[in-house]
């Protein structure tokens, strides 16, 4: 059973079986929101989903980033990723037509950003999720 349904713009309908969210910066104790504590948070998310379930591919939505005016310290300008992080496991219809609708699936772990902690639904998802090319980085399997 499925915890919701996000439909993409392709039409295609996913089931999100497995959703975490985590602020993006929590735990941060000292330094500041910057390109490079950005990229180890954004490789550590990715590393994680793929040790989750090695099976399933995993795909980043490339998330928006801001650069308020604010002074550059030592690791550059501030860099702003938005507040949560996200990291859904999706399942969907196979994608070889060959292959037995009863017995297949396919199935992608997408990592994404949003602005604040809801489950994604229906065509209420964020538009960066919505747009992912779902035949091209998903995977088949057997049940």
């Amino acid at each position: 059973m499925s915890l919701t349904r996000v439909v993409l713009t392709s039409g295609r309908s996913l089931d999100l079986s497995e959703l975490r969210l985590s602020s993006t910066y929590g735990g941060m104790l000292e330094g500041y929101p910057c390109k490079p504590v950005n990229e180890m948070k954004i490789k550590g998310l990715l590393l994680a989903a793929e040790r989750a379930d090695p099976a399933a591919p995993v795909h980043l939505v490339a998330p928006p980033r801001e650069y308020p005016d604010q002074y550059a310290g030592a690791f550059g300008p501030v860099e702003v990723l938005p507040p949560v992080a996200c990291v859904g496991a999706f399942r969907s219809t196979a994608l070889d037509r060959d292959h037995d609708p009863v017995l297949y699936r396919s199935a992608l772990t997408i990592i994404w950003f949003q602005s604040t902690p809801y489950v994604p639904s229906g065509c209420d998802a964020e538009e960066a999720l919505r747009e992912v090319p779902w035949e091209e980085l998903a995977r088949d399997y057997e049940l």
